[in-house]
């Protein structure tokens, strides 16, 4: 079906695009909150307990893949904005699982090492230096894995040109790390101020919110590291 067909589908009335907008989000949201439940049920299962800061991070292991369908799907429905918006989301996971997985395994393990020196700083020696140094570079980390989702999104690289290109926009696109970095930052500030099941409700504004801001690292990328823009 062409792009013409799908436009018709909708309708060229203001009314028709938006609910359309609403739809495609409404599927988006059913579509996170499905794959985030896991996670939800894990924590609420676990005690909130330095000990089990493994499993707290491991249970985020559906969210990369999520986040990655979603992001390919934004970009979907942009080109298309047909009526049928769960169908990039289901493309999008099935083409990216495993490029996605490939570095969001090392990255929880890493993410999980550097959780608990941060717990359990305290207990060792050099420990006041330690759990800021800890704390910085899982920040820096969280940043550096919304570029390689981004990449690994859109892009079919070698394992080791994601890691590469998404080191390069980390610094290249330094206002699009700035942007999944505020992200990040309203994310933990909405858990901390209501819950995770209010982060994972929201989760459809915020994947919007993270198409916009790395739209450009998509674009920059194209346009550096591909033979056609």
């Amino acid at each position: 079906m062409s792009t013409q067909q799908h436009a018709g589908e909708i309708g060229p009335g203001v009314l028709s695009r938006f609910t359309a907008a609403v739809y495609r989000h409404l599927v988006l949201g059913v579509f996170l909150a499905v794959a985030g439940a896991p996670t939800l049920l894990a924590w609420m299962l676990l005690a909130p307990d330095p000990g089990n800061a493994v499993w707290f991070v491991a249970a985020l292991l559906p969210a990369a893949p999520a986040l990655s369908a979603a992001l390919y799907a934004h970009r979907a429905w942009a080109k298309e904005p047909d009526l049928s918006p769960a169908r990039p989301l289901f493309r999008g996971l099935r083409m990216n699982l495993r490029d996605t997985l490939a570095w969001w395994v090392p990255v929880l393990a890493l993410a999980t090492v550097l959780a608990v020196n941060v717990l359990f700083a305290g207990q060792v020696a050099g420990g006041a230096v330690l759990r800021p140094v800890c704390l910085v570079l899982l920040v820096v980390l969280a940043v550096y894995s919304g570029h390689l989702l981004t990449v690994s999104s859109f892009f079919s690289f070698r394992f080791r040109d994601v890691l590469r290109v998404a080191a390069a926009e980390f610094f290249l696109s330094w206002k699009s790390s700035l942007g999944v970095l505020l992200l990040l930052a309203v994310a933990v500030g909405t858990v901390l101020m209501s819950s995770e099941a209010v982060l994972l409700l929201l989760a459809w504004a915020f994947a919007a919110m993270l198409w916009l801001v790395v739209r450009p690292v998509v674009a920059d990328i194209t346009k550096r590291f591909t033979a056609e823009s």
